[in-house]
Formats: C-alpha cells, structure tokens, sequence
C-alpha cells in the first residue's frame, strides 16, 4: 500500500519510576476510540527509535495508535556523556518500558494495548511488571544475543566482535562509542556487559535462581515471533529460547526466508524499512489486528 502523507507525531517525556525522563514519540488519532489499539513499539538494543517511524506511520495509517521512545542513554532519552551512565538492559525493561506501559494506560485509557519488540525489544517486553496489560505482541528478530545461539557459519566472527572487541572499547572508554565506530548508538557500559556476559542474560541470578518465570509470565499475550532465516542473530535456537520464557502465553514462531518473499537477503535489520510494507510489515499488521495469521502468509510456521 501506499502510505498517505506521514502524519507530524507528537513528542513527550515520560519520567520512569526513578526519575529518569523518557523521550519519544506518539501517532494519535484525533478521535478516540475505546477499541483501537495503542501499539508501542520496543526498539533493538542502540537503535533509535527513528528508525522505527516508517512503521509506526503505517500502523497509524491502518488505524492503530502508536507510541515510539527511546531507551535511557540512546537517542531522544539520552542527556550528555555516557561516560560513566548507569543503564542496563533490565533497567530499559523494567523502568523504561514498564513507563512507557503505564502512559499508554493513562493516556490511552481502556484502549487494548499491544507491543511490537525488535531484537532485545522483544525482552523488554517480558520486563515490565505491567506486562499482563498486553494483549498482543509482535517480535521481529528477538533473542539475548547468546553467543552459541549465533548462526554457525559465522559465530566466531561475531562472538570476537561483541563479546571481546566491544567490552574491551567500552572498558577503555566507558561506554561503547558505536556512532564513531559506526556500530549502532553509542551504548552505556551496562548494556554492553549484558550482551557480553557468557550466559543469556536472564537465565540465572548470580545466585543462581532461575528467571524463567519472573517476570516474562506476567505475560498473556497472543505471541507472534517472527524470525528471518539469514538473520545471524534469530536462529531458531534464539527464538524459541527467549519464547520458552513467555510460559503464560499463547506462542506462533514464524520462519521467513528471503526467497518467501523474493528476496536474496533480509538479515536482522532490514524488515522495518519501507521497502518492506507490502510484504512483510502487512504480516505484522494481521496479527496485530485479529491475532492470527492469513493463509497465504509466506514463510514455516514452527
């Protein structure tokens, strides 16, 4: 389809229970209407959530209410050096998405709200502790970043780069610088000690307790995992780890592969770009909007 003129979305500050001012962005209908949706939109570990907008004006354009906002430190949430900048992936779950949650409550009062995670937003989105306010949720690409998980043919190459290249950076400069590298966002020192720890983050305190039922069972969403077979990150043993943890929920895992769609490459990035509107983000929009998926949808369902 075509979308019409992109709509001006508006801006907002959101304060996290700590205090901490959430930037992002918001796609409003002039009218409400108690039975739209209210879609937030869970961004991938240093992507900005501009990255995102195209897909949120279509979502709007199909009727749906969209919020967008960007994690502490990184884009539209960041406020001067990360140097020193305490943030870590459970403080963008818990605090940052868990306000983000609670304003669409407030601001979109009755209306059903649902989530579309993008890599490490997919995690988030088991974080809050008002996660039983989802009614559905979509994740593209959504795993820890555990090393073994990595697709085979390239897991040393990947494992040399974020689990040794990006630690030591940060440890010498105290956050990853990743704009001057022209890795993703320059990310805090946290985050990265998250991606880089040797175990999927959420697999065990260093009591030991497991977290496999705290909080992601809060959950009882409609799940519907989307992974992208040459994404390096999302094999299968990533998607089904990270959806073993949303127990409370019902669970689809779709397999595309580029050829599905006629494509020689997707990877982990690209679905979210607009020259995907026609094929892939209407698969999105399906599940978003009644929960299931149509019978010509391309791809395996595992």
């Amino acid at each position: 389809m075509n979308l019409p003129t992109r709509p001006h979305p508006e801006t907002f500050r959101e304060p996290a229970a700590d205090h901490y001012p959430i930037g992002g962005f918001t796609w409003r209908h002039i009218r409400r209407d108690i039975e739209r949706p209210v879609v937030i939109i869970n961004a991938a570990t240093s992507v900005r959530c501009r990255h995102y907008s195209r897909f949120a004006a279509y979502l709007f354009a199909n009727g749906m209410d969209v919020i967008t906002y960007d994690y502490r430190g990184i884009g539209e949430s960041r406020s001067g050096s990360l140097r020193g900048f305490k943030a870590s992936w459970s403080d963008w779950g818990r605090l940052d998405f868990e306000a983000i949650v609670q304003r669409a409550q407030r601001e979109f009062a009755g209306q059903p709200i649902d989530v579309v995670g993008h890599s490490f937003g997919g995690c988030a989105a088991g974080l809050g502790a008002s996660g039983a306010a989802i009614r559905r949720l979509v994740t593209v690409g959504a795993q820890f970043a555990y090393w073994r998980d990595y697709q085979a043919d390239g897991r040393w190459r990947m494992f040399a780069k974020w689990h040794l290249v990006m630690p030591l950076v940060t440890a010498v400069c105290g956050y990853f610088p990743g704009k001057r590298l022209g890795w993703l966002e320059d990310t805090p020192a946290g985050v990265v000690r998250d991606w880089s720890t040797p175990t999927p983050t959420y697999e065990t305190r260093p009591s030991g307790r497991a977290l496999g039922v705290l909080p992601f069972a809060r959950v009882q969403a409609q799940i519907l995992a989307i992974s992208i077979s040459d994404d390096p990150f999302g094999t299968v043993p990533a998607i089904e780890r990270l959806l073993n943890y949303f127990q409370a929920s019902e669970r689809t895992h779709l397999r595309i592969a580029p050829m599905d769609i006629g494509e020689e490459v997707i990877g982990h990035f690209a679905f979210f770009r607009s020259e995907y509107q026609d094929r892939l983000w209407p698969i999105a929009l399906a599940w978003l909007q009644h929960g299931q998926l149509p019978a010509d949808t391309p791809g395996s369902r595992l």
